[in-house]
């Protein structure tokens, strides 16, 4: 499965990327349509895999990481880890209906953030001020 991005360069420059990272395409497109309501101006790059976002992650150098715990091949907290050392001064949330201590507490033994799903417009606003814009 592959994902898009679809901001015109022109519109981002010098604003933020972000990447979302979910096999679910709907949990991609609703991220995608929360973060662009409030930030109109950033640049949205998605990946549906973990393997996908460590492919692109190099080339859009993204802000800030909204990842997906379970996902088919490579999860989201062995993305996060790979992330975080290509990454350092990215912000990585950990999104996920997966709420036990244990993702809890890996997420935080690697420095990354961590946000219930459901994705709401509250959420994504609290991460996207992570930022400070």
């Amino acid at each position: 499965m592959t994902s898009t991005s679809t901001v015109p360069p022109a519109a981002s420059a010098g604003a933020p990327t972000v990447l979302i990272v979910d096999d679910s395409r709907v949990s991609r497109l609703v991220a995608r349509q929360y973060i662009l309501a409030l930030h109109a101006d950033w640049t949205v790059v998605e990946a549906a895999t973990g393997e996908e976002a460590l492919a692109k992650a190099p080339e859009v150098r993204p802000q800030l990481v909204l990842m997906d715990v379970n996902m088919p091949g490579m999860g989201g907290i062995a993305c996060a880890e790979k992330l975080r050392e290509l990454l350092p001064d990215a912000h990585i949330s950990l999104l996920t209906a997966n709420v036990q201590d244990a993702t809890r507490n890996r997420a935080s033994e690697i420095g990354v953030g961590f946000m219930e799903k459901p994705i709401t417009p509250e959420r994504i606003a609290r991460l996207t001020a992570l930022l400070g814009r």
